[in-house]
């Protein structure tokens, strides 16, 4: 093996000369004071060497044994760590996603094969999104509008109208949110997040997207019918017939609701998968293994490849 480093050490440490190996692996040392002597043979990819010690003479020519290298160990370590603390590094990071830089987009994962959240951490996640400071803009611009137009109109108008409009509409998206998002979640082991596919044809992101008011993914990492954005619909509108004008209360309002919340939600995942990415600010990088974290969970011992016989130096 040619360039190997090579040293003549003195019994007592002291390095006294060095070498790089010829092309051959072929290497000498000349004017080696008397004494005793060994050789240390150090190169890349392969464990280090030393010969036995042995002892020079004054005129003495001392050939050294054969030196035949061994293929250095190769460590693997393997990190392992609970999903949960996973799934916490990427909710953290999922909660600094914004259109814009200001309107929330927490519930999107772009991480395909992100770990499962526990549910409190599906609760966290919810009142983050559900009470951000945008949701309370949002409401009073569309309790605005619901003025303007009046509707509904058993609400009246004037500042009692508005009002009433205005906890109507805020009722309506944190019971949603929360029943969705957290409750029937939780109990039926889902994930509420869209998860972004990015690739493929225009017509299979789209199926993709819009499915997914229909399909939602468990906690196992399965499709399942999405049973909690539409339960979690249909109890809102059910709770929502306390606090609506007796007129517009009933089976309609109920089913009514449903359908409106099952509609925007695909058009939500349809806005996600071709235009919200390109607007979100701090969307996390992936891997080249597709994660934000390629750690995985408690710690392996490191496994040694077995060592085998190389060219002579």
């Amino acid at each position: 093996m040619p360039q190997a480093q090579v040293s003549l050490i003195q019994k007592s440490g002291e390095q006294v000369q060095t070498r790089k190996s010829g092309a051959n692996g072929q290497f000498s040392f000349a004017e080696v004071p008397p004494g005793s002597y060994f050789v240390t043979v150090e190169a890349a990819g392969f464990a280090p060497f030393r010969t036995q010690e042995f002892a020079i003479t004054t005129q003495q020519r001392y050939v050294v044994p054969d030196i035949s290298l061994v293929v250095a160990g190769l460590n693997a370590n393997v990190i392992v760590r609970p999903a949960d603390e996973i799934a916490a590094e990427q909710i953290k990071a999922e909660e600094k996603q914004r259109v814009m830089g200001v309107f929330p987009n927490y519930y999107v994962s772009y991480v395909p094969d992100a770990a499962p959240l526990t549910s409190k951490q599906k609760f966290s996640l919810a009142i983050h999104d559900t009470f951000d400071w945008t949701t309370f803009l949002g409401v009073s611009m569309g309790a605005g509008l619901e003025q303007a137009t009046n509707r509904p109109s058993g609400y009246g108008q004037g500042a009692v109208g508005y009002g009433k409009r205005w906890g109507a509409l805020f009722a309506d998206g944190r019971s949603s949110d929360l029943l969705s998002h957290y409750v029937f979640a939780s109990l039926l082991r889902q994930d509420p997040r869209y998860f972004y596919q990015g690739t493929g044809t225009t017509k299979s992101r789209l199926y993709h997207a819009m499915s997914s008011a229909f399909v939602a993914r468990s906690d196992s990492g399965k499709n399942m019918p999405n049973y909690s954005y539409l339960l979690g619909d249909i109890c809102a509108g059910a709770i929502s017939n306390a606090y609506y004008p007796s007129s517009d209360r009933g089976a309609g309002l109920v089913f009514t609701n449903a359908a409106i919340g099952i509609a925007g939600r695909a058009a939500q995942a349809v806005f996600q998968e071709f235009v919200a990415k390109r607007l979100t600010k701090n969307v996390p990088k992936l891997s080249s293994s597709g994660s934000t974290d390629p750690n995985a969970s408690a710690s392996l011992p490191p496994k040694s490849s077995a060592a085998s016989p190389a060219p002579k130096p």
